[in-house]
């Protein structure tokens, strides 16, 4: 039976952080270095052989903002690619109402094929390398796999997701915002899913747990089936604050994006 390979970004926030930035534009959506910062996620999307359609989950407010930039893409480079990009609407349209990272991956993945794999990626970060090695690493695999980034910072693991690690990077548990970091391997919002997991969201949600953080379905995960981790250097941009944002965009102005 042939796998389907998707790609499903998560770009249904709302941005509350930003403020004004955000007022009519989509974070992912907003200038960085001269372009949208979803397309340098989308360009190394591209790159990525047997990746066949790219959705896009984003939200009442946002989504004719996100429906032009896909048509965009569609109109002019599909021919190119042969990617395909969907944008869907979860319906939201506060943060009030909203379904969060997880309950976004929920709705995306209704309906797929019992043969989809997928790779899940927020909107909001920008990763200064390949992710050639990480998807390889995937497909060749029979087990879904997470990005376990280097990280020597303390107080940078402190406020993202960290990684305990067996010896043959099998993930023990997933640690968020932990005081005392287990490793020095960050879990950034970059995972790759084989069906099994794709079909334990229901399961996941129909207990009492945070429709958010993704990492905490990956924590939820790696209890109940083999979850590995594929280990890299490289940088990566967050932008969660309007400070990052400049910062984020001053670097990529003045420099190579790799």
């Amino acid at each position: 039976m042939t796998n389907h390979h998707i790609a499903i970004l998560l770009c249904a926030g709302y941005g509350t952080r930003m403020g004004a930035l955000t007022a009519t534009t989509p974070k992912p959506l907003l200038p960085v270095g001269g372009k949208p910062m979803l397309d340098y996620l989308l360009d190394q999307l591209l790159e990525l052989d047997g990746l066949q359609t790219i959705h896009v989950v984003s939200n009442a407010r946002y989504i004719e903002a996100f429906r032009t930039w896909g048509e965009d893409h569609n109109k002019n480079h599909r021919r190119l690619t042969g990617h395909e990009i969907i944008v869907h609407n979860d319906g939201s349209t506060s943060n009030d109402d909203r379904l969060g990272a997880i309950g976004d991956l929920d709705f995306a993945a209704r309906g797929l094929s019992k043969t989809t794999r997928a790779l899940v990626a927020a909107g909001d970060n920008i990763f200064r390398f390949s992710l050639q090695p990480l998807w390889r690493a995937f497909v060749e695999s029979g087990h879904s796999v997470v990005l376990g980034l280097e990280e020597r910072d303390p107080e940078k693991l402190k406020r993202t997701g960290v990684l305990e690690l067996a010896a043959d990077r099998r993930v023990l548990k997933l640690h968020e915002k932990p005081a005392q970091p287990p490793s020095t391997w960050a879990c950034p919002s970059l995972y790759c899913f084989q069906p099994s997991a794709l079909e334990r969201l229901p399961g996941y949600l129909a207990g009492p747990r945070s429709q958010d953080e993704i990492g905490r379905f990956v924590a939820y995960l790696a209890s109940r089936e083999p979850l590995y981790a594929h280990q890299m250097s490289g940088d990566r941009l967050h932008v969660g604050s309007p400070e990052a944002y400049r910062r984020a965009d001053q670097e990529l102005s003045a420099r190579n994006f790799m």
